[in-house]
C-alpha cells in the first residue's frame, strides 16, 4: 500500500513537470515571456539648425559732445544719467564776445549798404550823361565798377553777419542726438575750445539696440555651401538673446548684415543684429548670446533624447525592432539637440522602429513586444500570474 503511494506521487509529479515544460515552451513559443517596449516611428522632418554664437551690445547711436568754439562754461543744463532730446540745450558758454561780433558785423553790413547804395545812385546819374557825351565815357564805366563792388561789400559783410550768429548760436551746447547721456566730464567754469580732443559728454542711443556676433569664417563658408547645394535651405533672419545671467530676453531681434571682411587675428566675421529695448534692459558693453536659425533641414530625424545612448567612447546608439520582433542595436550619429529631441543625421531611415520605453535591460538579438510608445503597458502582468500560481500552490498545500 505504501509503496502504490509512491508510486502515485511519482507519476502525477511527471506529469506536473510535463505540463510545466509545455507550458513554457507555448509561452517561448507565443512570445508572452519577452517584455514589452514602447517605439516610435522614423520620420523625416524639417529642423532649423539653430547657431550659438556670443557677442557684445553696442548702442544704435552714439554722438561726443563737443564745443564749437571757445569759450568759459557758465552753466551745465542737463542732469547727467537722464534722457536727452535732440536740440536740448546741454552746457552755455559765456557769449559775450559773440554777441559783440554779431552787432560789430551788423553795422558793418550797414556800412556796404550806405556805400553801396550811393556808388549805384551816382551810377544812374552818368549814364544819361554819358550817352550825350557830356562825360568822359572812363567815368560812366568806373562809376559801374564802384557800384558793383560796393555790392560785393554787401554780400561779404552779410556772410560775416551770418558767421558771427553762427558763433553766438554755437555759445549754447545742443544735444546732437536724442538718448541716454553720460556723466559731463566739464564743470561751469571750465576752458573749453573747438579743437580739444576731450568730449564734454557722451549720448548713446539705446532703444534700438546692436549686438555685434562674431562667427567662424570657415562655418560661415559650410554654411554657404550647403545652402548652394541644396542641403539646407536659408534659415529666417529672427534672434533670440540669452543674458549673461542664463535668462532669456523676450523681445526678438533681425540680422541686419554681416561684414564683408574676416579679421586677421581672429579669423572670425561679425554679424549685426538689431533688437528693441524699450525698458533699457540691454547697455552698450554687455555679454550676450545670440540664438538664431541660420539653415533648415528639410529631411532631418527627430528623436526622444530617452531612445539615444552612449557607448564608452562617446558614440551614439539606438535598439530597433527588429526582425521576428528582436531588439536590434544599431549606431548612429547625432551631435546635436533640438528641444527635448536629438537630430540624426545618420544611421536611422524613415519607417524604421526606434525602442524609447523599456530600455533597461535590453540586448541584442533579445525577443521583445513592441507596442507603440505611450500605450498602455502591459508591465506585471507575468508577476501577478506567477504570484497567484504560487498562492494556489500554497493553497493545496
Amino acid at each position: 500500500m505504501y509503496k502504490r503511494s509512491l508510486l502515485l506521487a511519482g507519476a502525477l509529479c511527471a506529469a506536473s513537470l510535463s505540463l510545466g515544460a509545455c507550458s513554457g515552451q507555448d509561452d517561448s513559443k507565443n512570445g508572452r515571456g519577452a517584455p514589452e517596449v514602447g517605439y516610435v516611428v522614423v520620420k523625416v522632418e524639417p529642423v532649423p539648425v539653430t547657431t550659438s554664437l556670443g557677442g557684445r551690445t553696442v548702442a544704435f547711436e552714439t554722438s561726443e559732445v563737443r564745443p564749437q568754439v571757445n569759450g568759459l562754461i557758465r552753466r551745465r543744463l542737463f542732469a547727467e544719467g537722464g534722457f536727452v532730446r535732440a536740440g536740448q540745450p546741454l552746457y552755455q558758454i559765456d557769449a559775450s564776445l559773440y554777441q559783440a561780433g554779431v552787432e560789430q558785423a551788423a553795422a558793418n553790413l550797414a556800412s556796404a549798404r550806405a556805400s553801396a547804395q550811393a556808388a549805384e545812385e551816382r551810377a544812374r546819374r552818368l549814364e544819361p550823361l554819358a550817352k550825350v557825351q557830356a562825360v568822359a565815357e572812363q567815368d560812366y564805366t568806373d562809376a559801374l565798377a564802384q557800384a558793383r563792388m560796393a555790392r560785393a561789400a554787401v554780400a561779404q559783410n552779410n556772410a560775416a553777419l551770418e558767421t558771427a550768429r553762427i558763433n553766438l548760436r554755437y555759445a549754447t551746447i545742443t544735444a546732437p542726438i536724442s538718448g541716454r547721456i553720460g556723466r559731463s566730464l566739464a564743470t561751469p567754469g571750465a576752458l573749453v575750445s573747438a579743437n580739444q580732443s576731450e568730449p564734454l559728454a557722451t549720448i548713446q542711443q539705446l532703444d534700438p539696440i546692436y549686438v555685434d556676433m562674431q562667427q567662424s569664417s570657415a562655418d560661415l563658408t559650410r554654411l554657404r555651401q550647403a545652402i548652394e547645394s541644396g542641403g539646407v535651405a536659408a534659415g529666417g533672419a529672427s534672434v533670440r538673446l540669452r543674458l549673461e545671467d542664463g535668462s532669456a530676453y523676450a523681445p526678438v531681434g533681425t540680422v541686419q548684415f554681416s561684414e564683408v571682411t574676416v579679421n586677421e587675428a581672429t579669423g572670425t566675421v561679425t554679424l549685426r543684429a538689431r533688437f528693441p529695448n524699450p525698458r533699457g534692459v540691454l547697455l552698450p558693453g554687455m555679454f550676450v548670446t545670440a540664438l538664431f536659425d541660420q539653415a533648415i533641414n528639410p529631411s532631418a530625424i527627430l528623436l526622444p533624447q530617452a531612445a539615444v545612448q552612449r557607448d564608452f567612447d562617446g558614440s551614439a546608439f539606438v535598439y530597433l525592432v527588429g526582425t521576428d520582433n528582436k531588439a536590434a542595436r544599431r549606431k548612429i550619429v547625432a551631435d546635436r539637440t533640438v528641444g527635448a529631441n536629438w537630430v540624426v543625421t545618420d544611421g536611422l531611415k524613415p519607417g524604421e522602429r526606434v525602442i524609447t520605453q523599456g530600455l533597461g535591460n535590453l540586448r541584442q538579438g533579445a525577443p521583445i513586444r513592441p507596442v507603440p510608445a505611450n500605450s498602455a503597458q502591459r508591465v506585471g502582468a507575468q508577476d501577478k500570474n506567477a504570484a497567484k500560481g504560487g498562492a494556489t500552490e500554497a493553497k493545496g498545500k
